[in-house]
């Protein structure tokens, strides 16, 4: 009788131990097919939020945003030649200023605004160009400047940078701009880079 007892708990044994190793099996598929999804889905945040690729895509869509709304303005004019107009004064507006200010600044402000950036917003152009902001010489030199960066002309006389424009699209020892309050009104104008006082990124 106690053979039997012994042998009957043994087998009872074994089939506890043969069922939970098909189910720990179970479980670990699950577990295995649960990560694996989590897994997906870390890996999908990873790549929204630390994939350098998708941060050049993400970069490269705000800066051809701002470009466009730049673009679309292309032959706004002054309605009077004294930094007038309704469009001109909503540049203005945006930074703060009313008419009959120039307004250069105020529009490359504008555009980045329009785009859903906080920053540049200012009506004087040197402030576009904070040390931290400007690129290097190595820098430039090195073709880092891209599509919306800021430009910069510099005044002998005032001794200060006193225009900027957007960068359009550079190439070899030119760019292509689009800037406003130039001839009283925004156009695109093709520069040469050697004529440049300084460029800004406001975006990396």
């Amino acid at each position: 009788m106690a053979t039997m007892h012994y042998l009957f708990f043994g087998i009872l044994s074994v089939a506890i131990l043969v069922l939970s190793r098909f189910g720990n099996t179970a479980v670990a598929d699950k577990k295995r097919s649960g990560s694996y999804a989590e897994l997906r889905s870390t890996s999908s945040d990873l790549e929204r939020d630390n994939d350098p690729s998708v941060k050049r895509y993400s970069s490269s869509g705000i800066r051809a945003r701002i470009v466009d709304f730049a673009v679309k303005d292309i032959g706004v004019r002054e309605a009077t030649g004294n930094n007038d107009g309704s469009r001109v004064e909503e540049y203005l507006a945006y930074v703060g200023m009313g008419k009959g200010y120039a307004w250069c600044a105020a529009f490359a402000s504008w555009c980045y605004g329009k785009a859903g950036l906080a920053a540049p917003r200012n009506p004087w152009s040197p402030a576009l160009f904070p040390v931290a902001r400007r690129y290097t010489a190595q820098q430039i030199g090195q073709g880092s400047v891209r599509q919306a960066d800021l430009f910069a002309i510099y005044s002998s006389s005032l001794q200060r940078i006193n225009h900027v424009g957007i960068v359009r699209k550079k190439k070899d020892n030119w760019i292509v701009t689009v800037e406003g309050n130039v001839g009283n009104q925004v156009l695109s104008k093709r520069r040469p880079a050697s004529t440049i006082h300084a460029f800004s990124n406001w975006l990396d």
